[in-house]
């Protein structure tokens, strides 16, 4: 994306001349077309976890009786979230208390 030196709205191409350039929908603004360009943003990812609350969810979670599947240890914490439409049941987040492995119920 691009944005007008002048103006700074969003610059649009367009080839009403002829030929392709930026152009501003707000000022006469105009910027030949002459070469190809292209940019790469690396976008950073973040985990799952850190968008659902992270390791601060856990230190208030209850606990329950749930066999682990990685462990068969029979107790883990647990939280609800509504993470789907009203209409549908709430995801349950499991984290056994043996081995610290996570899973979902939904």
């Amino acid at each position: 994306m691009l944005f007008c030196p002048t103006c700074a709205n969003l610059l649009v191409v367009s080839s009403d001349t002829g030929y392709n350039k930026w152009a501003c929908n707000s000022c006469p603004y105009e910027f030949p077309i002459t070469k190809q360009m292209t940019s790469r943003t690396k976008l950073v990812r973040k985990a799952v976890d850190d968008v659902l609350g992270g390791e601060e969810t856990w230190k208030h979670a209850d606990s329950t009786m749930a066999s682990c599947p990685k462990c068969n240890n029979d107790k883990a914490y647990f939280y609800q979230l509504q993470i789907r439409s009203a209409d549908e049941p709430m995801t349950t987040f499991y984290r056994c208390t043996s081995c610290a492995h996570q899973w979902r119920e939904n």
